[in-house]
């Protein structure tokens, strides 16, 4: 069904700044709560459809966008594109008329598959790749698709990790799949950690370890870097050889200045942001390279991960050195609460913590195409959502009255990533997974970005559950242009994965 639904608290915008506005265009629902009903939405600017992975029910779903206020779902005999047999979708990607869909295999650990369709839903063939493949998206040209294979570890079962580079310039029906393999790095697994590449299990090579999580290509369709969340780190890829170049180490923002001040507490009932002694780990998900001045860029949203190798500060013997007020901090309305890394700021593995480490950046950055940082937002995203959400900063994606709820654990969890040109301006859309909307700045400059607006189609006095709360926990984002936007205006599209609902913003 579809729906138009209320921005429940108030837009907030950079009047100095302003250069674009993001209103409600409208809704598709789909009435499923909490399974995954919305996860990656991919356009299809002649058809003007709007593909989106609804893992719930296996499938890619197909919205006619040909009236944003109005998107519907297409139903015929090939829409929408069932996946159950193959096993699930977790990606989509559409390039012209032609629509890509990374599935994993019913075994999780087995190869995984990438299906070809045409935008009405024809099946015309599919390739093997590997293990978990989890983001796709096709190259600039059109002539490759790139892959990021995650090969999660089920049970005792950990495959390798890799990048396919499918070739598709001859048609589907004459792919070629190439892998591009970690291997290589196997040998260097201590360089690499002494380095700053994180590593959780001795016992697995750099391959089991590295976990591919998103993909940005290059305007010229030779390179593509790739985000290995859990490692904190990313890969460079020669597309044209197939071949991982580099695994470059990202690095730790120092909460302890005040421009990276962060609250860190669940159970102080009050917003807190300020310094505290922590490394936090950028860990990005998602990643988006784009053009301005010339020269190419990076941007990510530091969400975090792990794998469970975690803990609560309080739970921590820490080095009376490192931390001479270690009681204080170890209360639960300071540090005590703070999720952290039980592998990381114990150098010499003797229990006693000389350093923590947390998950995330709570922030967007963006790098170099050498993987050098150039900006991280640091604090912004805490301090805007507190000021637009006061009463409900730092809430969960699952539930109303959580106020301050996820401060302990990765905060606003900023998500998702895209970036468009409006007119000569560039814009960067964040999603933040856990209290929602979208936080819009311009990266023109990308050395200066600056703060434009934020906006939350959440509803915090509805019921989650009964689908009656808006917008839940931002997964996949995308910015149509006004070029191939059925409207002529430019579009931002965000699937949300909680509360199964797909909502296309006006930008302009």
């Amino acid at each position: 069904m579809a729906l138009l639904t209320s921005v429940a608290a108030p837009a907030i915008a950079n009047s100095s700044s302003n250069k674009i506005h993001l209103t409600v265009a409208g809704t598709y629902a789909t009435g499923i709560f909490d399974e995954g009903a919305a996860e990656i939405p991919a356009y299809a600017p002649e058809a003007k459809r709007l593909f989106v992975v609804n893992g719930a029910d296996e499938t890619i779903d197909a919205l006619d966008l040909s009236n944003p206020a109005n998107p519907t779902k297409l139903t015929s005999a090939t829409l929408p594109i069932s996946l159950k047999a193959y096993g699930s979708p977790n990606s989509v990607a559409v390039h012209g008329d032609l629509v890509a869909a990374a599935v994993e295999a019913p075994t999780v650990t087995d190869p995984g598959s990438v299906r070809f369709y045409t935008v009405d839903g024809t099946f015309l063939g599919a390739v093997t790749v590997g293990a978990l493949p989890d983001m796709l998206t096709f190259t600039p040209d059109g002539t490759k698709v790139v892959v990021a294979n995650e090969g999660e570890p089920r049970g005792d079962v950990n495959p390798d990790g890799s990048v396919s580079v499918i070739d598709i310039s001859k048609g589907v029906n004459a792919a070629t799949v190439k892998t591009a393999s970690f291997t290589r790095f196997n040998a260097q697994r201590a360089q690499l950690q002494k380095q700053g590449v994180r590593f959780i299990n001795a016992d697995d090579t750099v391959a089991q370890e590295v976990e591919p999580e998103y993909v940005a290509v290059s305007p010229d369709s030779k390179r593509a870097w790739v985000t290995l969340q859990e490692n904190n780190a990313l890969a460079i890829v020669n597309l044209m050889t197939a071949r991982v170049v580099r695994i470059v180490p990202l690095g730790t923002q120092n909460h302890a200045l005040p421009r990276n001040a962060f609250d860190a507490s669940d159970k102080d009932g009050r917003i807190h942001i300020v310094p505290w002694p922590v490394r936090g780990m950028y860990m990005p998900d998602s990643i988006a390279a784009f053009t301005t001045g010339g020269y190419t860029w990076l941007i990510t949203a530091n969400e975090g991960d792990d794998r469970g190798e975690t803990a609560r500060v309080k739970d921590l013997t820490l080095d009376p050195k490192a931390f001479p007020n270690a009681a204080t901090l170890q209360q639960d309305e300071n540090l005590g609460r703070l999720t952290v890394s039980t592998i990381d700021g114990d150098p010499d593995n003797d229990g006693v913590y000389d350093a923590l480490y947390a998950y995330g950046g709570r922030s967007f950055s963006i790098w170099a195409t050498n993987g050098k940082l150039l900006y991280d937002s640091c604090q912004q995203l805490e301090k805007i959502t507190a000021r637009a959400l006061p009463k409900e900063f730092n809430s969960n994606n699952d539930e109303n009255d959580s106020f301050d709820s996820r401060s302990d654990n990765k905060g606003p969890e900023p998500e998702g990533v895209a970036v468009g040109k409006v007119g000569a301006r560039t814009y960067a859309f964040v999603g933040l997974e856990r209290i929602g909307g979208i936080a819009v700045f311009d990266v023109t400059v990308p050395r200066r970005p600056h703060f434009v607006q934020y906006i939350n189609n959440r509803d915090f006095s509805g019921d989650p559950e009964n689908g009656t709360a808006g917008d839940l926990g931002p997964e996949g984002v995308e910015f149509i242009s006004a070029a191939d936007s059925p409207t002529g205006v430019p579009l931002l599209v965000v699937a949300n994965e909680v509360s199964g609902t797909t909502t296309i913003y006006y930008v302009k």
